[in-house]
């Protein structure tokens, strides 16, 4: 092989690597580890006293106001079992606007002045942590020099145990909020829009004979995909260094046309990562179940089991921390980026959502006969109506930079969002929009033919993987969430408009049976206004076809291409109205989370951008030039033996090498522009000059790596990062 030097000394580590012992112990059992690093409800019995137990399962199980009496209590016992853990300091774990994790660590010893220390950990500790607020995106609700911000204890996510070679931590889930109140994380709108939702979905369970219901809750199911990289390519590439995508790669000879990787056999090097992954998240309470081969080579892919959608939240991002720590362990790069390599697929966030309660189970569970189960009907429309009448803020919950590359792909759902009912609901929907249901479709039998092998049960609809929100059987899925963002974000937006709508429906029955009016023809009215208001959300077709903008905006269904484009929605006076109606952000919140917003949309292209442009003048231009000179060196000697030599290659070179000087000064020009005041509109320079810039000097260098000689090009291509591993 003629690599550039750096490149096989790269490729000669890899096939060198050897794998890491799996931490499982022999004969250990998934079900013996699973929370053993968590200070879940059962290691909180066997330490607490009967009533204080009593008190933090009420105010977990019942959403009852925690007694600020049994924080001392709490504290002791959690801080004895973190000790017995092998802890020596806590963390009040946050999760700030930069979608992070963000984490401030304390001892737990105390010295005592005679040259002892002992061990503490308070009530009013536990509660209440004091980080400074003034690095962190606020998007204007604090000044710079205005430091003081608190975190807040979460009872409802369970505090845990991570463990490191250099020492244990126990790890306490907080919101984090400002002096003044406002909410400067992701966990407080999810706190408080899940509050919100359960309100009026209790409202519409009375209406249908349920006394006094448990709170409802949303549950998650986040699907993640990522890419796996050997650190010895990711370290030789500053763009997956600094931006987490490749800003330059010619496409490979293969690429993922023979869906060859797609469910194929993990690789074991990748196996053996996975199986030490799972082995920590078994431990942290995160149920992770399902794990495969993605469509894109390098791309895999996992799943955990529904869970509240505030534990979910805290446990995503604890499984990409996971994931990041132990790929590294394994001689690897984990990448969430939603589009690393360009020419495959890209890697998203799938978050299957329901809503439901330990005592009603499920509510989106449509049963065996859906047209007669009202009460899924009612749910089922609310979720028609919500997406409907705020797509726009669904939208907005799914962008950024980097997940713009993905969305509208032909691999990801459109930017246009929609509805997937399938073909059983949409047509008890077309009945009930006819003047009532009547009939569901029932499931089928698929005869395989073969006589060793069992009928298969058909169910009565089909998937559609080109929905932005799909039923998919007892939930919806949320396809557009991209691999890097927090889950939360979707979550706030999800709750908060089904609050909106839930509230709508029990109003609508509530004074239809004030007013006389009969319980079941109510009902039969309101699905019926609902889908005649909001039946146009509802798409059963191929989101990726040429005819489905021009449709859907006949339908009067936003098309908002771009994170420029959807972050306006979060500021319109509708949105306003709903958050501040059902208490999830004040009218200064969501102001600031536009602005932060716009500033990270920013930020990241800037970072893109300085990379790109650096990338573009100190490595591959000097490549080009080398292979340049080469050629001209060698039409010289050739003219000077009397040869006619050709001189096609030189003047493709040289034209591209033109190419990139040009388009590298326009760049640089682009990355030099002085900011406006507006931040929309500095985000939208972003878009509409530096990435066309950027694009043009990726066009130019991926043309020139497609000439250059293998030995001079100095970063490792597409072929290597996506196929030895």
């Amino acid at each position: 092989m003629t690599a550039n030097p750096v490149r096989l000394q790269a490729i000669a580590a890899v096939e060198a690597h050897t794998p890491p012992p799996i931490s499982f112990d022999p004969g250990e059992e998934p079900g013996e580890i699973f929370g053993s690093n968590v200070f879940s409800l059962t290691a909180m019995q066997k330490r607490l006293p009967k009533s204080v137990y009593r008190s933090v399962v009420q105010t977990i199980e019942k959403s009852t106001p925690l007694d600020p009496d049994v924080a001392d209590a709490v504290a002791s016992a959690m801080k004895d079992w973190a000790l017995e853990k092998g802890a020596t300091h806590y963390a009040h774990v946050f999760y700030p606007l930069t979608g992070l994790t963000a984490e401030k660590h304390d001892s737990f010893l105390d010295p005592v002045g005679d040259g002892t220390a002992l061990a503490s950990f308070s009530g009013k500790t536990l509660v209440q942590g004091e980080p400074d607020a003034s690095s962190f995106p606020n998007g204007g609700l604090r000044n710079t020099f205005e430091a003081r911000g608190y975190t807040g204890w979460d009872v409802m996510s369970p505090a845990y145990v991570l463990e490191n070679p250099n020492g244990n931590t126990l790890c306490i889930p907080t919101i984090f909020i400002s002096m003044t109140g406002e909410a400067l994380d992701h966990k407080t709108p999810v706190l408080r829009s899940q509050q919100a939702m359960s309100v009026h979905a209790k409202r519409v369970l009375e209406l249908f004979g349920h006394t006094e219901p448990d709170n409802v809750v949303a549950y998650c199911g986040p699907e993640q995909e990522y890419f796996l990289v050997d650190s010895h390519f990711f370290l030789a590439r500053p763009d997956l260094l600094n931006a987490g995508r490749t800003l330059f790669g010619a496409k490979p000879p293969k690429g993922q046309e023979f869906d060859d990787h797609y469910f194929g056999a993990i690789p074991e090097r990748v196996l053996g990562f996975m199986m030490d992954t799972e082995r920590e998240l078994f431990k942290l309470g995160i149920p992770a179940k399902t794990r495969h081969n993605e469509v894109a080579p390098g791309q895999f892919e996992v799943a955990p089991m529904f869970e509240r959608a505030n534990e979910a939240s805290d446990h995503q991002q604890l499984l990409m921390t996971t994931f990041k720590a132990v790929a590294k362990k394994h001689g690897m790069e984990c990448l969430f980026h939603e589009k690393p390599f360009a020419g495959v697929n890209g890697s998203g966030k799938h978050v299957n959502f329901s809503l439901g309660n330990a005592e009603l189970g499920s509510l989106l569970v449509p049963g065996d006969t859906p047209h007669d189960n009202a009460q899924f009907l009612v749910f089922c429309a609310a979720v028609i109506r919500a997406v409907h009448k705020y797509g726009g803020l669904l939208r907005v919950s799914v962008a950024s930079a980097s997940n713009d590359h993905r969305l509208g792909a032909n691999e990801a759902p459109p930017a246009i969002i929609s509805i997937f009912l399938g073909d059983q609901l949409a047509d008890v929907f077309d009945q009930i929009a006819k003047g009532g249901a009547t009939r569901s479709k029932e499931k089928g039998t698929l005869l395989i033919g073969v006589d060793t092998l069992p009928d298969l049960t058909k169910d009565p609809g089909d998937r559609n993987r080109t929905s932005p929100f799909a039923f998919t059987g007892n939930r919806f899925e949320f396809r557009a969430p991209g691999s890097n963002q927090t889950v939360a974000g979707p979550m706030v937006m999800i709750n908060t408009i089904m609050a909106e709508a839930l509230d709508h429906c029990a109003t609508y029955l509530e004074t239809a049976l004030a007013g006389g009016t009969d319980f079941d023809e109510a009902v039969q009215t309101l699905l019926s206004d609902i889908v005649a208001e909001h039946g146009a959300v509802i798409f059963n077709g191929n989101g990726y076809s040429e005819e489905w903008p021009v449709e859907a905006e006949q339908r009067g269904l936003k098309n908002l291409r771009t994170t420029v484009d959807a972050l306006p929605e979060l500021i319109t006076p509708e949105a306003i109205e709903l958050f501040t109606t059902y208490g999830v952000f004040s009218e200064g919140e969501a102001h600031s989370r536009f602005e932060v917003g716009c500033e990270q949309y920013v930020l990241s292209v800037a970072v893109e951008a300085n990379t790109a442009l650096e990338m573009g003048t100190t490595t591959v231009l000097p490549a080009a030039i080398r292979y340049q000179t080469e050629l001209a060196l060698n039409v010289t000697a050739l003219a000077d033996a009397g040869i006619t030599a050709d001189r096609t290659m030189l003047e493709a070179v040289t034209g591209l090498v033109g190419s990139l000087t040009s388009s590298l000064a326009t760049l640089k020009e682009a990355v030099g522009h002085e900011h406006a005041e507006d931040p929309l509109e500095t985000a939208t320079f972003a878009r509409d000059v530096v990435l066309p810039a950027m694009a043009a000097v990726r066009d130019a260098a991926d043309e020139l790596e497609g000439l250059v000689a293998d030995d001079l090009w100095p970063l490792p291509t597409y072929q290597e990062m996506l196929y030895i591993l």
